[in-house]
């Protein structure tokens, strides 16, 4: 099995590339042994000594690491996503997590259809390439509210490409967004 792997625009998250489908659709991420129990490899990686947060994506695991650096940590996380891959173990145990609650007035439901759509197409495919995700959250009085994960979230850039990225293209196609915020 060969892994490539990618940097990122954050700094402390690289994405490992095994070759595979990782999730069938959506993304989740683990910042805790805890959530990590509803994943064989996500407690694996998180159980390496430098590793903060996991991510899985369609076709990645995004790892983000605190202070030891990526020379001492990729041989282990590599062996680790090799020797998951090779147990023919399932990747999340649990089946789909529970989306959080949306927020936004009924009256709305016409934009807020129109802003997912254009957060699934043109959004969140450039943020997964990056080794991240974002999902929308609310919208209301004109601000839309998203969730971002994995690279994207705690990346220095991360409030650059929300607000001149994100929120730009959004008021371009929608008129009645006025901003953009992070939840």
């Amino acid at each position: 099995m060969f892994i490539q792997t990618e940097t990122t625009p954050n700094p402390s998250t690289l994405k490992f590339l095994p070759g595979r489908p990782v999730l069938a659709e959506g993304a989740r991420e683990f910042r805790s042994p805890e959530a990590a129990a509803a994943s064989p490899l996500a407690g694996a990686l998180l159980s390496i000594d430098g590793v903060e947060a996991v991510m899985f994506g369609p076709d990645f695991v995004s790892v983000t690491k605190t202070g030891a650096e990526w020379a001492h940590l990729k041989p282990a996380i590599l062996g680790t996503i090799m020797e998951h891959f090779s147990s023919g173990q399932p990747i999340v145990i649990d089946g789909a997590e529970a989306a959080p609650a949306e927020f936004f007035d009924p009256a709305d439901a016409a934009t807020v259809a129109q802003i997912k759509e254009l957060i699934a197409t043109r959004v969140r495919p450039a943020v997964a390439n990056d080794g991240g995700d974002i999902t929308f959250r609310g919208f209301r009085d004109g601000v839309v509210y998203v969730a971002m994960k994995g690279s994207c979230s705690g990346c220095p850039s991360s409030t650059a490409t929300l607000k001149n990225g994100i929120e730009n293209m959004l008021r371009h196609f929608v008129p009645q967004v006025t901003s953009v915020q992070q939840v």
